[in-house]
């Protein structure tokens, strides 16, 4: 199995768990991105980048309020993850 088979497995498992974990995550790394972004300036550009920083955001959370599929909750979150690093790092350099 590979690290993302077993982080499904643990993931579905203990579905309440890690999804109210993701939640605080996503939306902590979320913020700070988004924090990040503002900071930068209020041109088109950082508001595509605001947007799609909560579009993932909410996507994750809603997915996971909604009791969707563990799998579809878990690809939400890592995307969810990936946008909001992807973004505090552009914004950083």
């Amino acid at each position: 199995m590979n690290f993302y088979q077993k982080s499904l497995a643990e993931f579905e498992e203990d579905y309440y768990a890690g999804g109210t974990t993701g939640i605080i995550v996503s939306s902590c790394l979320g913020s700070i991105a988004a924090m990040l972004i503002l900071m930068t300036g209020h041109g088109l550009i950082e508001m595509i980048q605001l947007g799609a920083v909560v579009v993932v955001c909410m996507w994750y959370n809603a997915s996971f309020l909604a009791q969707l599929k563990a799998k579809f909750v878990l690809n939400s979150f890592i995307l969810s993850i990936l946008v909001s690093t992807i973004l505090i790092i552009v914004n950083l350099i």
